[in-house]
């Protein structure tokens, strides 16, 4: 068993490791097919022993040919490390600064395998989600951690870390780009080309930012979104007795058996993979589970006659269980259920993200890596039949929305009837929750902030959970509007329903959706409580990259943006930008994220709180901008909210000068202007 400072010194080459190849009894990413020719296939090697001496490369280059031609990506498994892979505690990591042991801390959170849904492929979530291309990465950023100094930045080109660079103690210690890919050649097709050669990487969101935290990570969004949607559609504050039908029990959709206990509805969520769903039943996120759609849909009336709290999960496809919701409509005339979503990976369609509903899972694999066409096939008609079910269902009182994971978006381009009369490029028959449940809160500068204690000690988050309470409370006290109340009052049952639910995976971490004002002040008290010694470590400062300044995604984020912006990436680029200058420890920009490769450009960042007056004054300096940027530009697209925020934030600070849209009201203006 290999130690933190074994791990810490470089690529274990003499002796080589013992080639253990794939580990069973661990999940599996499945078999990529990128179609390299051979010319490519030889590049693909070439590029992948260059991380290694001369020496060995003879012994190294017929495995991971074979790596190559299995599984369609050259892993490195004989350099897997042989060691619990967790977060440690900060201190344990042999480092010669704070901000390098914390990013060790999150590096190997997002690889432990009560986190990662594919750990030895490095897949945090997502089904593609990585954290390094190869071990080989992983070993070598662990040395330049160990060794970087606070005059150094580590820079990462999509998973490679190039080096350590001189720069000065005021920069980020760590710059991270994945997927930068030139906008022409940022095709699917041509993902999984540069990916098998090594050359580039999705990083999904925070799996290759370093700053997932498990399910909990969007178990706060999707409470928040049940809630509401149970507001804007039932018009319902108490969910007692209501059904939500979803889909997906892996990294980040585990997150919705949970979400469905806290708000007290009946959850009903079905997943094709059964090691998944017993991981979710096994940590207790899932109350009950049937692999019989007889059983599901009898324990699902059941409950709801009695207004029971219930998750239940169904293994086997979620477009069998829409079909028999639908069944059960036309022969009872008894509608069973109230909400609807959908998270299966659908911004990875063909590889492992949907599973058609005609194969089962093992077949569906195979089918997968022998004849990709035939599978891509069969996913887009089994889209066609999961849409023509929640259409059936809809005409009822029943209300589906898009998750942001390309549902909507495969679905039309599969020939589905998702079309909207009218509308533009980013609407569909159902709405994105951007669109009509999240959007608001957006607006409003509301986003999953989120922070981890790097003492790994449970005590220290009980202590920020009960700060961050606090100073929602005096937040509260001292007079807020009614719309940023409810978010608080919100916020504050979310803080107390946590702790009772033990959400943590993994690290001791916490999510919160959070505006300006919270997450300043929450970390201002957090870094005062280091300084006193309350907080026994560190703590780091993060987000989700779906958040109000850090993603562009017309299909998500930025889907309720009108005025033909939301196209645009300038918004989270000068974010990622912003980040770095003004005091993150850590910053990161994506390609893919989210709704897929192509689609999205996003980025994030890591702040490490270490109890100094300057970590307070980077918080301050930091947060504030990670928030208004996104506020104010979607006062600038014509958000009444954000522009009632942004005209407050910047009379509450007198160094922030924004540029506020005028009026443009008189439609026949414009009509007779165009005509000339």
């Amino acid at each position: 068993m290999s130690s933190l400072q074994v791990l810490c010194s470089g690529l274990p080459l003499r002796p080589l490791p013992e080639n253990r190849g794939r580990r069973a009894g661990v999940p599996h990413a499945p078999v990529r097919t990128p179609g390299l020719s051979p010319a490519e296939e030889q590049l693909a090697l070439r590029n992948a022993l260059r991380y290694f001496p001369p020496d060995v490369q003879e012994l190294l280059a017929p495995e991971f040919a074979q790596e190559l031609r299995l599984y369609g990506h050259i892993y490195m498994y004989r350099f897997c490390p042989d060691i619990k892979m967790r977060a440690y505690p900060i201190e344990q990591y042999p480092c010669r600064t704070r901000a390098a042991a914390a990013i060790m801390h999150m590096i190997m959170n997002n690889l432990d395998p009560a986190v990662a849904q594919f750990p030895q492929e490095l897949v945090t979530y997502g089904g593609n989600g990585q954290v390094f291309s190869n071990w080989a990465q992983f070993w070598l950023t662990m040395s330049y951690l160990s060794q970087m100094t606070e005059e150094q930045t580590l820079v990462m080109y999509s998973g490679h870390p190039l080096g350590l660079f001189p720069s000065s103690p005021g920069a980020p210690r760590l710059v991270i780009t994945n997927g930068m890919v030139i906008p022409n050649y940022s095709s699917r097709t041509e993902y999984e080309k540069l990916f098998a050669m090594g050359v580039t990487m999705y990083g999904q969101m925070t799996a290759g930012s370093y700053c997932y935290i498990g399910p909990q990570g969007i178990v706060h969004g999707t409470v928040l979104t049940v809630l509401n949607a149970g507001r804007w559609y039932l018009g319902v504050k108490d969910l007692a007795g209501k059904v939500f039908v979803t889909s997906g029990l892996g990294g980040m959709s585990g997150a919705q058996a949970k979400a469905a206990v806290i708000v007290g509805c009946i959850g009903v969520i079905a997943e094709v993979d059964k090691a998944a769903l017993m991981k979710r039943h096994q940590q207790g996120w899932l109350m009950e589970v049937t692999d019989s759609l007889d059983h599901c849909i009898e324990r699902l009336r059941e409950a709801r006659k009695r207004k029971e709290v219930l998750s239940l999960g169904y293994h086997g496809n979620v477009v069998d269980l829409w079909e028999r919701l639908v069944h059960e409509l036309d022969t009872t005339g008894e509608l069973l259920v109230d909400l609807g979503s959908d998270q299966t990976s659908c911004h990875n369609p063909f590889n492992g993200g949907y599973y058609p509903v005609q194969l089962g899972f093992a077949e569906a694999q195979s089918l997968m890596a022998s004849d990709p066409a035939a599978f891509k096939s069969l996913v887009q008609e089994s889209l066609r039949r999961q849409v023509s079910a929640i259409n059936r269902l809809a005409k009822e009182n029943f209300f589906f929305w898009d998750y942001g994971n390309a549902f909507l978006l495969e679905a039309q381009r599969a020939g589905a009837d998702v079309e909207k009369k009218g509308a533009n490029k980013t609407e569909f028959r159902y709405p994105s929750y951007v669109q009509h449940i999240m959007g608001d809160i957006f607006s409003q500068g509301f986003g999953p902030f989120r922070w981890v204690c790097t003492s790994g000690d449970p005590q220290d988050l009980a202590v920020t959970d009960q700060l961050a309470t606090s100073v929602l409370e005096e937040a509260i006290a001292d007079g807020v509007n009614p719309a940023v109340k409810l978010q608080y009052v919100d916020n504050i049952r979310w803080i107390r329903e946590a702790a009772r639910h033990r959400l943590v995976v993994g690290s001791q971490a916490r999510i919160l959706y959070s505006d300006q004002k919270g997450r300043v002040a929450i970390a201002v008290a957090f870094n005062q409580a280091i300084a006193r010694g309350k907080i026994k470590a560190p703590v780091v400062l993060s987000r989700d990259h779906h958040d109000v300044s850090g993603t562009d995604s017309p299909f998500r984020e930025t889907s309720n943006i009108y005025d033909g912006s939301a196209f645009c990436a300038d918004m989270a680029v000068q974010n990622f930008v912003g980040d770095a200058f003004r005091g993150a420890t850590w910053v990161a920009l994506h390609n893919g994220g989210g709704v897929g490769w192509g689609e999205v450009i996003n980025g994030g960042f890591g702040l490490v709180l270490d109890g100094t007056q300057e970590a307070e004054q980077k918080a301050r300096m930091m947060l504030s901008w990670d928030v208004s940027n996104g506020v104010a530009r979607r006062c600038w697209s014509g958000n009444q909210k954000a522009y009632e925020i942004i005209c407050q934030t910047m009379q509450d600070n007198k160094g922030l000068v924004v540029t506020l849209p005028q009026e443009v009201a008189d439609e026949r203006m414009l009509q007779q202007a165009l005509q000339l």
